[in-house]
């Protein structure tokens, strides 16, 4: 298999990467060169937002599969549909839990992928996309128009998985390490009044079904996570089993008083990926050697 990846450069990207790599895949990654790239792959450079850099930097390779790691709005959405249009049969889209953020569930079962309407989904290729600071800010935004606008348009089969809050020790974000050091040095954790549940996933396994994705042959949505629900308070509960400490809350009214507290349910089903073929590993076996890794 053949498979070209956009970005990739660090956390379960790069581990994604190495996952193709080592099952004998001829892997291409493609980014602007800032890491390099693992052992034993193909490197291009080009900046995804020049199209026609990204254009000359792929010359007449195709692929396979291609996995896009890093694509934050409709404008790169729209980029990719264009260069990958005859150069690949297959896009598996990196997406986020994110994208159901603006349902605001106070509770309730946990969401399945047809719980956000694409179709009704608006598209607005005006917007300042190319303003890092505003696609930041507007991150579920983003990969939403992403996902609607290649789900409307994509020359190729698309698949986009819509990946839970990523967990483990190499996290580059500093959200796990944050409930790790606050509890091990005895220092309260904020919480909402009412925290709601969450899905998270292992770096290592989001960056084997990212792999196994590229070279299976369903398409759509497919949401990728852990089946079990946590909030912040179990969450940090089996933080302090592990670091020896029982965590101790404060309450704030804050929109975002810590990582993963949460006002809104963003627990996912994962039914889904399980009829396709992966199932995802319980969360308490892997959160437990996250929590060794992140306080390491």
């Amino acid at each position: 298999m053949d498979v070209c990846v956009i970005g990739g450069s660090r956390y379960f990207g790069r581990m994604m990467i190495e996952e193709l790599r080592d099952a004998g895949a001829a892997v291409t990654v493609i980014n602007r060169g800032s890491t390099p790239a693992p052992h034993g792959v193909t490197h291009l450079l080009a900046d995804r937002d020049d199209e026609a850099a990204l254009s000359a930097a792929l010359g007449d390779r195709r692929f396979d599969a291609v996995v896009d790691q890093v694509c934050f709005s409709p404008v790169q959405a729209a980029t990719a549909a264009r260069v990958f249009a005859d150069r690949t049969p297959r896009y598996v889209l990196t997406s986020t839990v994110e994208v159901y953020a603006h349902l605001g569930r106070p509770d309730g079962p946990p969401l399945p992928e047809q719980a956000l309407d694409l179709s009704a989904e608006q598209v607005d290729l005006q917007l300042p996309w190319s303003d890092r600071q505003f696609r930041s800010n507007h991150y579920a935004e983003g990969k939403r128009q992403a996902e609607a606008l290649l789900t409307r348009l994509a020359p190729f089969d698309l698949v986009t998985v819509r990946t839970a809050h990523v967990l483990g020790g190499a996290d580059f974000t500093g959200r796990l390490a944050h409930y790790v050091e606050r509890i091990a040095d005895g220092r309260p954790v904020e919480v909402h009044p009412a925290p709601q549940r969450a899905t998270f996933v292992h770096a290592p396994e989001i960056a084997r079904f990212l792999a196994w994705a590229a070279g299976a042959d369903f398409t759509g949505p497919v949401n990728a996570a852990s089946p079990e629900a946590l909030d912040v308070r179990e969450l940090c509960a089996i933080v302090g089993q592990v670091v020896g400490a029982e965590p101790e809350f404060t309450v704030s009214d804050a929109d975002e008083p810590s990582p993963f507290s949460f006002g809104s349910c963003y627990a996912m089903d994962t039914g889904r990926s399980a009829r396709e073929g992966f199932r995802f590993s319980p969360v308490t076996d892997w959160l437990p050697q996250a929590v060794k890794e992140a306080r390491a």
